[in-house]
Protein backbone atom coordinates (compact mmCIF):
# COMPACT_ATOMS: atom_id res chain seq x y z
CA UNK A 1 0.00 0.00 0.00
CA UNK A 2 3.23 2.04 0.83
CA UNK A 3 3.53 2.14 -2.97
CA UNK A 4 0.14 3.59 -3.57
CA UNK A 5 0.13 6.52 -0.79
CA UNK A 6 3.42 7.38 -2.78
CA UNK A 7 2.44 7.55 -5.75
CA UNK A 8 -0.28 9.34 -5.00
CA UNK A 9 1.04 11.86 -2.84
CA UNK A 10 4.01 12.07 -6.19
CA UNK A 11 1.35 12.42 -8.98
CA UNK A 12 -1.52 14.10 -7.54
CA UNK A 13 0.19 16.25 -4.44
CA UNK A 14 -1.98 15.22 -1.61
CA UNK A 15 -0.04 14.40 2.08
CA UNK A 16 0.01 10.52 2.30
CA UNK A 17 -2.48 10.69 5.36
CA UNK A 18 -5.08 12.48 3.12
CA UNK A 19 -3.93 9.90 0.20
CA UNK A 20 -4.80 6.95 2.51
CA UNK A 21 -8.21 8.15 3.93
CA UNK A 22 -9.45 8.25 0.02
CA UNK A 23 -8.37 5.42 -0.95
CA UNK A 24 -10.13 3.50 2.10
CA UNK A 25 -12.67 5.58 1.37
CA UNK A 26 -12.59 4.47 -2.80
CA UNK A 27 -12.05 0.72 -1.39
CA UNK A 28 -14.90 1.08 1.03
CA UNK A 29 -16.98 2.54 -2.01
CA UNK A 30 -16.02 -0.38 -4.40
CA UNK A 31 -17.00 -3.00 -1.04
CA UNK A 32 -20.07 -2.02 -0.40
CA UNK A 33 -21.62 -1.21 -4.48
CA UNK A 34 -19.13 -3.50 -6.47
CA UNK A 35 -19.94 -7.27 -6.97
CA UNK A 36 -19.06 -9.34 -4.09
CA UNK A 37 -17.00 -11.76 -5.56
CA UNK A 38 -14.89 -9.52 -8.09
CA UNK A 39 -14.62 -6.58 -5.63
CA UNK A 40 -13.00 -9.27 -3.13
CA UNK A 41 -10.56 -10.60 -5.78
CA UNK A 42 -9.78 -6.73 -6.26
CA UNK A 43 -9.64 -6.33 -2.59
CA UNK A 44 -7.63 -9.74 -1.83
CA UNK A 45 -5.29 -8.25 -4.92
CA UNK A 46 -4.41 -5.21 -3.10
CA UNK A 47 -1.82 -4.79 0.16
CA UNK A 48 -3.46 -3.48 2.85
CA UNK A 49 -6.60 -2.98 1.27
CA UNK A 50 -8.54 -3.78 4.34
CA UNK A 51 -6.95 -1.90 6.67
CA UNK A 52 -7.24 1.17 4.56
CA UNK A 53 -11.45 0.14 4.20
CA UNK A 54 -11.55 -0.81 7.71
CA UNK A 55 -10.04 2.98 8.82
CA UNK A 56 -11.39 4.95 6.83
CA UNK A 57 -14.33 7.05 8.09
CA UNK A 58 -17.15 6.22 6.04
CA UNK A 59 -19.09 9.58 6.24
CA UNK A 60 -21.60 11.32 8.78
CA UNK A 61 -25.19 11.00 8.66
CA UNK A 62 -25.85 13.81 5.75
CA UNK A 63 -22.51 12.14 3.47
CA UNK A 64 -24.10 8.75 4.11
CA UNK A 65 -27.25 9.87 3.07
CA UNK A 66 -26.33 10.33 -0.60
CA UNK A 67 -25.69 7.26 -2.74
CA UNK A 68 -23.77 6.08 -5.84
CA UNK A 69 -20.54 7.90 -6.84
CA UNK A 70 -21.96 11.39 -5.76
CA UNK A 71 -21.94 10.49 -2.44
CA UNK A 72 -18.16 8.69 -2.05
CA UNK A 73 -17.41 12.38 -4.11
CA UNK A 74 -19.11 14.63 -1.08
CA UNK A 75 -17.14 11.90 1.34
CA UNK A 76 -13.75 12.74 -0.53
CA UNK A 77 -14.45 16.15 -0.70
CA UNK A 78 -15.48 15.76 2.90
CA UNK A 79 -11.78 14.65 3.50
CA UNK A 80 -10.36 17.89 1.72
CA UNK A 81 -10.02 17.07 -2.07
CA UNK A 82 -11.35 19.04 -4.70
CA UNK A 83 -12.47 18.06 -7.81
CA UNK A 84 -9.15 17.44 -9.48
CA UNK A 85 -7.65 16.07 -6.36
CA UNK A 86 -10.57 13.34 -6.26
CA UNK A 87 -9.91 12.25 -10.26
CA UNK A 88 -6.31 12.38 -9.47
CA UNK A 89 -6.49 9.95 -6.58
CA UNK A 90 -9.29 7.67 -8.34
CA UNK A 91 -7.22 7.22 -11.55
CA UNK A 92 -4.42 6.49 -9.51
CA UNK A 93 -6.33 3.73 -7.36
CA UNK A 94 -7.72 2.07 -10.17
CA UNK A 95 -4.18 1.86 -11.79
CA UNK A 96 -2.63 0.00 -9.12
CA UNK A 97 -5.39 -1.95 -8.69
CA UNK A 98 -5.02 -3.28 -12.42
CA UNK A 99 -1.48 -3.89 -11.60
CA UNK A 100 -2.16 -5.98 -8.22
CA UNK A 101 -5.52 -7.60 -8.95
CA UNK A 102 -5.47 -7.59 -12.85
CA UNK A 103 -6.97 -5.26 -15.48
CA UNK A 104 -9.89 -7.56 -16.24
CA UNK A 105 -11.48 -8.37 -12.23
CA UNK A 106 -11.17 -4.18 -11.94
CA UNK A 107 -12.67 -3.47 -15.98
CA UNK A 108 -15.74 -6.15 -14.10
CA UNK A 109 -16.28 -4.02 -10.99
CA UNK A 110 -16.18 -0.13 -12.15
CA UNK A 111 -18.48 -1.23 -14.97
CA UNK A 112 -20.73 -2.54 -12.41
CA UNK A 113 -21.29 0.22 -10.81
CA UNK A 114 -23.23 3.27 -12.48
CA UNK A 115 -21.72 5.95 -13.65
CA UNK A 116 -17.96 5.48 -12.07
CA UNK A 117 -16.54 4.97 -15.27
CA UNK A 118 -16.64 8.45 -16.33
CA UNK A 119 -14.40 9.49 -13.25
CA UNK A 120 -11.45 7.13 -13.96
Amino acid sequence: MEELISRITNNVGVDSATAEKAVGLILAFLEKEGPQGKVGALIAGIPGAQELIASADKGGFLSNMMGGVMGLGSKLMGAGLGMGEITGVAKETIAFAKEKAGAQTVDDVVNSIPGLGQFI
